[in-house]
């Protein structure tokens, strides 16, 4: 067990996810932009690239994400993945969205939540998206383009955005978003030690803890048809666990939440 342990930590990137802090002025997506020098072989493990603005911002399942010059972090990770195999995914997913949610909890305290798959939610608001771009070769899982984008100070959000909130709505403050970008770096730097360990347990159990709904009555829909159910969890691999008269389990993209529309 010693050597195993030995042998893994030899093999921990010595350098910190931050170490290479990359300031852009305007970029058209800091996502593109790191996979970009990834291919070029410009960028190693732990180079982060932070936009002050984006021209084309990528959300989730294809969307945008649009945020306003200066005033909310966007940034992108590049992320070693060697050690993981492709099937636990998940995982790392998990771990990051603990990152951003330990950061943003630091701010705005309770009522801060990670709403499946790796939003971060504040009450029913949105506070923080996270997109995750994989490099795999073969069989193997090289790199993760980690894209974050988190509302700082940023006080007033469009039709795009009916249910985004900002920390400066929260806690009535305005923030350096640089500084916080450079935090961040440290909240995802210690998440991705944990899951480096192998400490899968208590990262699902963690994320489990502050399920955005967790065995609460929720809405979602599935093919057009809206059904409410109970959130159970979320399994090792990943799906989404609801109670609905019978357990029913659903992957990624399966179904959508229904929230009700705040603004």
């Amino acid at each position: 067990m010693l050597s195993a342990l030995t042998i893994h930590h030899e093999s921990f990137p010595k350098k910190i996810i931050g170490h290479s802090f990359n300031e852009l002025q305007m970029i058209n997506s800091t996502n593109s932009y790191a996979m970009q020098k990834v291919q070029e072989k410009l960028a190693e493990h732990g180079t982060v690239y932070f936009a002050h603005h984006q021209t084309n911002g990528k959300g989730t399942r294809g969307k945008g994400w649009e945020s306003k010059s200066g005033e909310n972090i966007m940034i992108s990770m590049v992320i070693d993945m060697k050690f993981l195999a492709i099937h636990q995914q998940f995982f790392f997913s998990a771990a990051i969205a603990l990152a951003v949610f330990d950061f943003y909890f630091k701010y705005a305290g309770k009522g801060t939540s990670i709403k499946w798959p790796n939003d971060i939610y504040y009450n029913d608001s949105k506070a923080a998206g996270i997109l995750i771009e994989n490099c795999i070769k073969g069989n193997q899982w090289q790199w993760a383009i980690v894209g974050i984008g988190i509302n700082i100070n940023q006080l007033e959000f469009g039709n795009h955005a009916p249910n985004a909130i900002s920390l400066a709505q929260i806690t009535q403050q305005q923030y350096d978003v640089l500084q916080l970008a450079k935090e961040l770096c440290i909240h995802v730097q210690k998440r991705y030690q944990e899951l480096h360990l192998f400490e899968f347990e208590k990262i699902l159990k963690i994320y489990n803890t502050n399920l955005y709904k967790k065995n609460m009555l929720a809405k979602l829909k599935k093919d057009n048809i809206s059904f409410e159910c109970v959130i159970d969890g979320v399994a090792a691999n990943g799906d989404l666990m609801v109670t609905n008269g019978l357990q029913s389990a659903f992957t990624f993209g399966e179904v959508t939440w229904e929230i009700l529309k705040i603004k």
